[in-house]
């Protein structure tokens, strides 16, 4: 299917892909809400950036749009503080508006990434994605390959009391150097909430799995995606390297 094909099925909900066996919702009941173009919306698909927020490496751009994705990249000397690395974007914007993750509400997020072999995995974290809130606090997870007696894709979650639950997903290296699916179904709650995710290379399904061992809302603001690149330095290992992603989509169960 080409490119308009398939946003034309998206926006009309056929097709919704990598449906998600463990979750809990019927498909029928989601609506598409962002499905950013990079060629039309460019670096306005976000609600915002954080781009060498502490200008440690002046006149380089570390996020733009590259052809049919959007590119993070991440150099060995770039700095967000004395310790870590920072290039990413935060939230949805749909229509000029941020597109918000509202108390209670269930949502789906799918997107493609590539992660070439520089990015590696650390013994510290490198998160590639992150759900937060707006502006406030840590994540309330994060996709992080971790280097463990081998390099590991692996989700963090934070439980009520703020403890960290590790779940180990599968072997990273073998998702590197190619495009891989992925999808993240949850509801925003403190009671009754969960999360759910999909890794898909191709056809084939590399990891799913899902908790309800998780507090996914603050009572402040609301709650928002990042994708790019925040990684410690203080791991042995890191190389310039970059992220690319595609095809985001974010559905809402209403």
């Amino acid at each position: 299917m080409n490119t308009m094909n398939r946003r034309t099925a998206l926006a009309l909900g056929v097709g919704a892909s990598l449906a998600l066996g463990t979750g809990t919702a019927a498909a029928a009941s989601w609506q598409l809400k962002w499905s950013p173009d990079p060629a039309k919306n460019g670096l306005n698909a976000f609600e915002g950036l954080e781009d060498d927020r502490a200008k440690s490496h002046p006149g380089v751009k570390h996020i733009y749009v590259e052809g049919d994705h959007w590119r993070f990249d991440m150099h060995t000397g770039d700095r967000d503080g004395s310790d870590r690395q920072r290039n990413e974007c935060k939230g949805m914007r749909q229509n000029g508006n941020a597109l918000k993750i509202n108390k209670d509400t269930t949502w789906r997020l799918a997107y493609q990434a590539f992660w070439p072999s520089s990015l590696t995995a650390t013994t510290r974290f490198t998160h590639i994605m992150q759900m937060k809130v707006q502006d406030v606090g840590g994540p309330l997870w994060t996709l992080t390959p971790r280097q463990k007696s081998k390099p590991t894709l692996t989700v963090l979650t934070l439980k009520d009391n703020d403890a960290n639950t590790e779940h180990v997903l599968c072997d990273y290296e073998q998702l590197q150097n190619k495009w891989i699916d992925i999808e993240f179904e949850f509801k925003a709650a403190n009671s009754g909430g969960y999360l759910a995710w999909t890794v898909k290379d191709g056809s084939t399904v590399k990891a799913s799995g899902r908790t309800t061992d998780v507090d996914l809302w603050r009572d402040k603001n609301y709650l928002r995606p990042k994708w790019g690149i925040y990684r410690s330095i203080e791991s042995s290992g890191l190389r310039n390297t970059y992220q690319l992603t595609r095809n985001y989509r974010a559905y809402q169960l209403v």
